[in-house]
């Protein structure tokens, strides 16, 4: 019998991911990714982060290409697309569909003034009833920056979109998004569920310039005749799911119910989890979005943690304090001989810049506690790891005063999650019970395409061929892990003042 496909794109900053899922078996059975080294970034100023969209298409059609080579598909194989993209960038078109100038992607941050300005003319309380958020470093800001620094651009664009709605652009012909994608850009209003007029409106921004509305699930156009050519699929092909990184990493790991939680711990952590209802931190400490379920009907947001020093702590670590040569399964071991609590030593992570769940601040990496006569390398690996998994467990008590009762963590069996120290920490400090999968972005992308299709009806039967490798559950007595948190929390506190 001839095998059908769902194609699934993940469009990042470091490289354009593609994979083919098998319709009948659920499981992947090509992978690629271009450029096969990281994508350039160009940043002409500090603080500036710029890429060419054209170079996004460029290694779409490569990672297409490959996949089905390697598959030994046809175009007329592969029955829907999806997408999953880097959030918060801008692109701006022209009536002929051109980018207007390199898109102002998500690390770019000289929109932050505007973002900032806006917060405070428009009135705190207003923007965070309205649009969940201050309005920030996203979309919406940088087009601010657009109109005042490059006004005759700003004068030729036709539409603003994401990463991921020029890509469907591209396939498709037809410029549209999401009220997911409206959302990260704060330009969705969810008091009023529309776009933000209010915010439209300060900036000086015509509402023409926004997408059409498509639905998240469901028709968002087909593949033209022109990219037909262009990639090797096929003429009419549906472009059928889109979703920004961080709500499709989500969703490829089953995270569509309120409480469920979905975390990564790469360099940076992000603990995203799912609310049933519409509220926000007064703090601005967390991100608040429509997930991919989100519905007019039925709140679904997701709310995003940013944890900055994650990895990247336990990278230094090992460079510096481990014994030299040794990789992090060694560190693994040799940290998993100092006591649950590292005998009172506590860490506080924050060394890669400010803080969005410190409100901005950048107290800087700190370790506390240390006894010369007793403390050795085995208590300051171990308490780094516990340190990374407290500034979790601090953004995920902000989460919980919103209104989220955290009871299940899923993650890929990746990066920190590797550790045994720090799915356990994380486990009894959380009293959730930690799920891990093997799954990835481009993958959710196209198990995302077979719902909005129609293929499969449901999640549940989109994922349930979703490998779980392990589940960790919290185990009495938590005592040790909570007092450490406390002297943990106490000195932080202590620590930003």
């Amino acid at each position: 019998m001839k095998k059908e496909f769902l194609l699934g794109l993940d469009v990042g900053s470091s490289s354009v991911k593609a994979s083919l899922v098998n319709v009948e078996t659920g499981k992947c059975e090509a992978t690629a990714f271009f450029p096969e080294s990281e994508a350039p970034i160009i940043a002409l100023k500090a603080g500036w982060a710029e890429q060419d969209p054209e170079m996004w298409w460029t290694n779409a059609k490569l990672s297409i290409r490959k996949i089905m080579q390697e598959a030994g598909a046809t175009g007329d194989d592969i029955k829907a697309i999806g997408i999953s993209y880097q959030m918060h960038g801008l692109v701006c078109v022209d009536k002929q569909q051109q980018a207007l100038r390199p898109s102002i992607i998500w690390c770019d941050s000289r929109a932050v003034p505007y973002g900032e300005r806006a917060f405070n003319d428009l009135g705190k309380e207003h923007c965070l009833q309205h649009l969940l958020n201050s309005p920030g470093n996203f979309t919406a800001a940088k087009l601010a920056w657009v109109k005042e620094h490059e006004p005759e651009l700003f004068g030729q664009i036709d539409k603003v979109m994401l990463p991921g709605d020029y890509i469907a652009m591209r396939l498709s012909g037809e410029a549209c998004t999401t009220v997911g994608g409206l959302s990260e850009g704060m330009f969705w209003d969810f008091k009023e569920n529309q776009p933000a007029d209010f915010l439209l409106d300060y900036f000086g921004f015509d509402r023409s310039v926004l997408s059409t509305i498509v639905p998240t699930f469901g028709a968002q156009g087909k593949v033209t005749a022109k990219a037909a050519e262009e990639t090797g699929l096929a003429v009419g092909t549906p472009i059928t799911y889109r979703a920004g990184d961080q709500p499709n990493n989500a969703l490829s790991l089953n995270v569509f119910n309120p409480g469920e939680i979905a975390s990564t711990a790469g360099t940076s952590g992000v603990v995203y989890g799912v609310l049933g209802e519409v509220n926000y931190d007064p703090k601005s400490r967390v991100n608040t979005f429509a997930h991919v379920n989100h519905t007019a009907d039925e709140t679904r947001l997701g709310v995003l943690l940013c944890i900055n020093g994650t990895g990247i702590l336990n990278a230094w670590m090992r460079r510096v304090v481990a014994p030299e040569g040794i990789g992090y399964a060694a560190i693994n071991e040799l940290a998993a001989t100092a006591p649950v609590g590292s005998e009172g030593i506590s860490i506080i992570p924050f060394g890669n810049g400010a803080e969005r769940v410190l409100e901005n601040q950048e107290p800087g990496c700190s370790f506390h506690g240390i006894n010369f006569n007793k403390h050795g390398k085995a208590h300051l690996l171990r308490a780094a790891q516990e340190g990374i998994v407290f500034s979790f467990c601090y953004g995920m008590e902000i989460m919980s005063a919103m209104g989220m009762d955290v009871r299940k963590i899923h993650a890929g069996k990746a990066n920190m999650f590797l550790s045994e120290i720090f799915r356990d920490t994380l486990a009894h400090v959380s009293g959730a019970s930690i799920e891990l999968y093997d799954t990835d972005g481009s993958v959710g992308a196209a198990k995302g395409a077979g719902i909005g299709a129609g293929i499969y009806c449901n999640n549940e039967e989109a994922f349930a061929t979703l490998d779980k490798l392990q589940v960790i559950e919290p185990s009495k007595p938590r005592d040790a892990y909570l007092q450490a948190y406390a002297l943990w929390k106490e000195r932080l506190l202590h620590t930003i003042g």
